[in-house]
């Protein structure tokens, strides 16, 4: 037990990460990585509201 690290949300074999089956095909895990680039991409594009670009020169 003294040499035993605990698991956490980092460690990839308590994730189920460790080379084993992880429930998803691997064209499903490259689709959604896909489908989430593709709407982080549309994401940062994006202008910034002049709402928000108000709120944030209050803060001078």
């Amino acid at each position: 037990m003294h040499g035993d690290k605990p698991k956490g949300p980092g460690d990839r074999k308590a994730n189920g990460e460790d080379g084993g089956e992880s429930g998803k095909p691997a064209s499903d895990k490259l689709d959604i990585g896909a489908a989430l680039r593709t709407v982080y991409d549309d994401a940062a594009g994006e202008d910034v509201p002049p709402e928000m670009l108000d709120l944030l020169g209050k803060l001078n």
